[in-house]
């Protein structure tokens, strides 16, 4: 099975404030993910400020406008796609991201 674990960061989160030991402490989950052989995919997501959005109109046109789809107080900062056997194994990988990321995290399967 495929689960996605998100990292999710305040509005108005400042990158600038992740030290060295918390980008040492993300590097080595990754590795740790890797030689686990769990890792399909991993990446960073910009500031919400960064998106477009885009919406389907009822007479079939598309709405297109700057900033996040949702209006939300928390956003994905990142996230990584884990090849693991069950839903306990990917919430054990979430624990560890939260504490490497300092952050909230989500573990979800994919259908």
């Amino acid at each position: 099975m495929q689960f996605l674990v998100t990292i999710h960061r305040p509005r108005g989160y400042d990158p600038a404030l992740e030290d060295e030991a918390m980008g040492r402490a993300i590097s080595a989950l990754n590795r740790d993910m890797v030689a686990a052989g769990i890792r399909v995919f991993v990446g960073g997501l910009q500031s919400p400020k960064q998106a477009v959005s885009l919406r389907p109109q009822d007479d079939d046109s598309l709405l297109t406008r700057e900033g996040p789809y949702h209006e939300t107080p928390d956003y994905v900062g990142g996230l990584w796609v884990l090849d693991l056997d069950t839903l306990d194994e990917a919430i054990e990988w979430g624990r560890k991201a939260a504490l490497a990321c300092r952050s909230g995290v989500e573990v979800r399967p994919f259908h």
